[in-house]
């Protein structure tokens, strides 16, 4: 037996789709800025580096969000370097990650985005990225060689690594 719709003045309520339908398919970039750099406070120049890198290698759309976080000591030279981005700081050991973090497991991401790209190379983000995963979030992790957690990476359906040298096609 089908069930029945109730319709009101020529109206017919429909159920809402889930959240995900909502939303163009779209991409976080969770940018850890002192772990890219690998520098606790990353100067202008290091910043505009680590983003010439990330974007020839992973690409930032028009309908992408790009979430940075560093220290108090390194906002400014985050935000000049790397424009157009959501700015988060805390100090203190492990702040940026703690940043970046809250925003991961507590602002539904999920919900909002198909695919998160961490970029860092922190193990710290392991469970982040897994939980994410197995919520059906395409998770990449972009790091440089010598700094990518083997608990992250396993994670991670994609690991992309900055400081790869590219080779061009023949």
């Amino acid at each position: 037996m089908q069930p029945t719709t109730t319709t009101i003045g020529g109206w017919r309520p429909r159920q809402s789709p889930p959240a995900r339908w909502r939303f163009p398919v779209r991409t976080l970039h969770a940018v850890d800025i002192e772990n890219l750099a690998a520098a606790g406070i990353p100067t202008m120049r290091q910043v505009k580096a680590v983003q010439r890198a990330y974007v020839a290698r992973l690409g930032v759309h028009a309908d992408d969000q790009v979430v940075m976080a560093a220290s108090h000591l390194g906002l400014l030279n985050a935000a000049r370097g790397w424009p157009h981005a959501r700015y988060l700081v805390r100090s203190g050991r492990d702040g940026a990650d703690r940043e970046l973090l809250d925003v991961l497991l507590h602002e539904d991401v999920a919900a909002r985005f198909s695919h998160v790209v961490i970029g860092s190379g922190d193990g710290v983000f392991g469970h982040a990225a897994a939980h994410l995963a197995g919520r059906g979030v395409r998770v990449t992790v972009a790091s440089r060689w010598d700094s990518l957690s083997h608990l992250l990476a396993q994670a991670a359906s994609d690991v992309v690594y900055l400081d790869a040298p590219r080779i061009a096609a023949a």
